[in-house]
C-alpha cells in the first residue's frame, strides 16, 4: 500500500502548484502511532499557506490541509495498543490532506467516537475561534446582542449555535435572499441583507440598545455597517478579510461611541496557550457536537485523486464545507444511515 498526498513544490496558485503523490507508508517509530485519514476539509487557510499570503508558513515541500479527522491503525515500540481504532484529529503541522501519517503519541488529540467522521473533520478549527470570538472580547450576558457579517460561513454558523446555547442573541447579515432562507431553516434567529439599511434595522431588532461585540470577516463597506451597529465601547473583531478593498474608519463611531477595533488570529491564540490549556479549549467546543447540541453543513465530499476539483468547488458558492476523504463512500452511506 502506498501514502497518496497532496503535496506543493513551491508557493502559488493551488490548482497549478499542487499534485497528488505517492510515497511509502511511513512505519510508526518508538512512542508513535500511524494515523489512516477518513476525512479531511479545506478551509481558506489552506489557500493562504500554499499561495504564500498566509500569517506563517510551512517549509517546503509541504502537505497541504490543516484540519482533518483519522483513525489509529498502528502503533509503534513502547505504546499500547489500546489506542488502535480510535478516532483522532490529524496533525495540523503535517498536513491534513495526506491518506496516512505517522506523529508521536503526545501530539494525539482524541474526538468523540460515536459522531460521524465527517462532522468531526471540520469540528476544531473553525469551531475554536468561533468560541474564542465569543469568550476573549466582551462579557456577554444573558439577553446581550452581537452582530456577524458572513453568517453562512462556517465560523458564522458555530457563532450561531453557541450563541444561542449562551443565551445570547446573534444577529447574522448575508448577502442574498436564498442564503438569507437557508439561515432561517437552519435554525438562525435573527438574519439581515448585508446592505446600508443595516444600522437602522439593527436599531429595531434589537429595540435601541444596539450590540455588545461585532464579529467581521469581511472588511470594506460590510465591516462599517457592523461597526455602525454596535453600543458605545463595543468591540468590533476583525478575523477575515473576504474583501480586499480598505476599510474607511467609522471617524464618528470612533471618537462620540469609543468604539474598540482588535483583532483575532487563532494560530496566535494556540501560540499563547499550554498543551493542557488548549486540550481544554478543544474540549469546550468538542462536546456541544458529542451532544449534538451543534451541527456543522457539509457540501460535498471528493475522492483525493479529484482534489482539483475539491479545490474548484470550494470557490463556488455553497452551503457547507467540502471535504476531501480516500473513501468518500463510506463517509456517504455513514450520511444516510445517521440522517
Amino acid at each position: 500500500m502506498r501514502n497518496r498526498t497532496i503535496l506543493y513544490q513551491d508557493r502559488g496558485n493551488p490548482l497549478e502548484v499542487l499534485s497528488l503523490e505517492e510515497f511509502p507508508m511511513p512505519k510508526p517509530g518508538k512512542g508513535e502511532v500511524l494515523i489512516q485519514m477518513l476525512a479531511a476539509t479545506i478551509h481558506p487557510s489552506d489557500f493562504g499557506l500554499i499561495n504564500g499570503s498566509y500569517g506563517k508558513l510551512r517549509d517546503l515541500p509541504a502537505v497541504g490541509g490543516r484540519e482533518g479527522v483519522g483513525k489509529v491503525i498502528e502503533t509503534g515500540p513502547e505504546v499500547d495498543d489500546k489506542v488502535i481504532g480510535k478516532l483522532v484529529a490529524m496533525p495540523d503541522a503535517q498536513g491534513a490532506w495526506q491518506e496516512f501519517v505517522v506523529t508521536q503519541t503526545d501530539n494525539l488529540l482524541l474526538v468523540p467516537s460515536l459522531v460521524p467522521a465527517e462532522q468531526l473533520a471540520v469540528a476544531i478549527l473553525n469551531p475554536m475561534t468561533a468560541w474564542r470570538l465569543l469568550h476573549d472580547f466582551e462579557y456577554l450576558k444573558d439577553g446581550d446582542f452581537i452582530i456577524q457579517n458572513a453568517g453562512n460561513s462556517s465560523v458564522g454558523l458555530a457563532v450561531i449555535q453557541f450563541a444561542k446555547m449562551l443565551g445570547i442573541a446573534c444577529i447574522s447579515l448575508v448577502r442574498t435572499e436564498e442564503r438569507l432562507h437557508q439561515m432561517k431553516e437552519f435554525g438562525a434567529e435573527h438574519v439581515l441583507l448585508d446592505d446600508d439599511t443595516v444600522p437602522s434595522r439593527v436599531q429595531e431588532v434589537t429595540k435601541g440598545q444596539k450590540c455588545v461585540l461585532g464579529l467581521n470577516s469581511i472588511g470594506g463597506r460590510s465591516s462599517l455597517r457592523v461597526a455602525r451597529s454596535l453600543r458605545s465601547s463595543g468591540v468590533l473583531v476583525t478575523f477575515g478579510a473576504m474583501d480586499s478593498s480598505p476599510i474607511r474608519f467609522p471617524t464618528r463611531e470612533l471618537i462620540f461611541e469609543d468604539i474598540r477595533f482588535v483583532g483575532f488570529w487563532l494560530d496566535r491564540w494556540k501560540s499563547k496557550q499550554t498543551p493542557a490549556s488548549l486540550r481544554n479549549a478543544i474540549e469546550h467546543v468538542l462536546q456541544p457536537l458529542a451532544l449534538d447540541q451543534v451541527r456543522y453543513p457539509i457540501d460535498k465530499i471528493f475522492p483525493l485523486e479529484d482534489f482539483e476539483l475539491a479545490l474548484k468547488r470550494n470557490t463556488e458558492s455553497r452551503w457547507g464545507k467540502v471535504l476531501l476523504s480516500p473513501n468518500p463512500e463510506i463517509l456517504l452511506e455513514a450520511r444516510k444511515i445517521s440522517s
